[in-house]
């Protein structure tokens, strides 16, 4: 499967494609500056020089042109880029990771976007695609670090069963991370907003905050 990631020079969207090359798939960095995506990818090849990466940088165009999609923006611009990238996406899997927040003072605060979250705003926006809330509480610092395993639940949420399979199995082929099926994208509000929480411990605490949930037994698949 071949993976296009729209905004995908920033660190969560570089991480991102990062961790999915070196477990074997196909991964384009997508940015309105395909040199820049050219020269984070190299930068990565060199970083990592013991893994085997498929991967590459073009513009963003190129990235909606693969199979399935993630949405590595900032939160305020996931919605244009759908936009400009429509056609493209019709019929795929659209993954947005973002989460809408604010710093006020020492604190992160999640804001409700008009839709409720911004996984629903983009399924608004491109009706004939598949729209999965996931990855929104992996720390781009630990994706990035190939020298261990992410230790992490996923939780992934879409109105798309086939979807939420998809990329249940996509996530279960990261070290150290499990997939969970957290419903549909209705709960994505939810999910987006505790992002906020866990960042205020990551500044408290001094730390990297995953979420991992007890109780449910490792299946083997997502439920």
């Amino acid at each position: 499967m071949r993976i296009g990631i729209l905004g995908g020079t920033g660190p969560a969207g570089s991480a991102l494609g990062l961790r999915l090359a070196s477990v074997g798939y196909e991964v384009v960095l997508g940015s309105r500056d395909p040199q820049r995506a050219s020269s984070i990818c190299a930068d990565l090849a060199r970083k990592w020089p013991n893994f085997e990466l498929n991967l590459n940088g073009g513009d963003n165009h190129t990235a909606a042109n693969c199979e399935l999609i993630v949405i590595a923006t900032p939160w305020d611009s996931a919605a244009a880029i759908v936009n400009d990238h429509t056609k493209e996406l019709v019929g795929k899997i659209v993954v947005t990771m973002a989460n809408a927040l604010v710093r006020v003072g020492k604190e992160f605060q999640p804001l409700v976007p008009p839709r409720g979250s911004i996984a629903a705003h983009i399924q608004a926006e491109i009706r004939l695609s598949r729209v999965v809330a996931a990855f929104q509480h992996l720390p781009a610092t630990e994706l990035g670090n190939l020298t261990h395993e992410v230790d992490s639940d996923v939780l992934i949420c879409s109105d798309d069963p086939t979807a939420t399979a998809v990329i249940c199995e996509m996530v279960a082929k990261i070290p150290g991370c499990r997939p969970l099926n957290a419903g549909t994208l209705s709960n994505a509000l939810a999910i987006e907003a505790f992002t906020a929480v866990l960042l205020q411990l990551n500044v408290r605490y001094k730390t990297r905050v995953a979420p991992r949930l007890t109780g449910i037994p490792d299946r083997g698949d997502a439920g």
